[in-house]
């Protein structure tokens, strides 16, 4: 007894296939094919994940200017007094002091700026100072000795004076500006915390 083969009955309609035109196929472009399995496909992103922005370029970080205290200051600016005192003699001989009095006036810009806010009033009082320590190697000694010392810093300091009460000048203008500055700061930040009447 025969029986005959019967073909499972298939759900759904009939997919029919259009015949395929003659011809050469068209190319496929290469990114097409990457995506058909000529390269590795990338992964789908979820539909409620986060797209990624560009980094912003870098830009230029500025550098925090040093806070010295009072003591941090007179030390700099004693310190770095006493060493433009021997640079300008050893460089410059009898034209030292005029040297030394140029140089001193941005000393005192930087300390001026330098400084930190609590410890601002210093700086008028430290720049004299190192101006009177770095004119100790340029002084000229008259007789020689402890007394020839004392008489050539006198003779510097009344001969220099223009170029010490500028640089104190400007030392305590930028401290006056930057005072005003702070309390003008302070002043904002506390209106804005006050709570606004209605």
């Amino acid at each position: 007894m025969e029986q005959h083969r019967t073909r499972p009955a298939q759900h759904g309609p009939r997919r029919e296939t259009a015949p395929r035109p003659p011809g050469p196929r068209p190319p496929v472009p290469p990114q097409a094919g990457r995506a058909a399995g000529g390269g590795v496909p990338r992964p789908a992103r979820p539909a409620g994940a986060p797209q990624r922005r560009p980094a912003p370029p870098p830009t230029a970080r500025r550098l925090p200017g040093p806070r010295l205290t009072g003591l941090g200051a007179g030390l700099f600016c004693g310190l770095l007094m006493l060493a433009l005192g021997l640079l300008s003699e050893a460089l410059f001989g009898t034209a030292s002091q005029t040297v030394y009095g140029v140089l001193f006036l941005p000393v005192c810009v930087l300390t001026a700026l330098w400084l930190r806010e609590g410890d601002l009033l210093t700086a008028p009082i430290v720049v004299p100072i190192a101006f009177a320590v770095g004119l100790v190697p340029i002084a000229d000694e008259g007789g020689g000795g402890t007394s020839g010392g004392l008489m050539g810093m006198v003779t510097g300091l009344a001969t220099q004076a223009g170029w010490l009460y500028g640089g104190t000048l400007v030392a305590g203008v930028i401290v006056i500006v930057r005072r005003v500055r702070r309390v003008r700061m302070i002043n904002r930040r506390i209106a804005r915390s006050r709570p606004a009447r209605g």
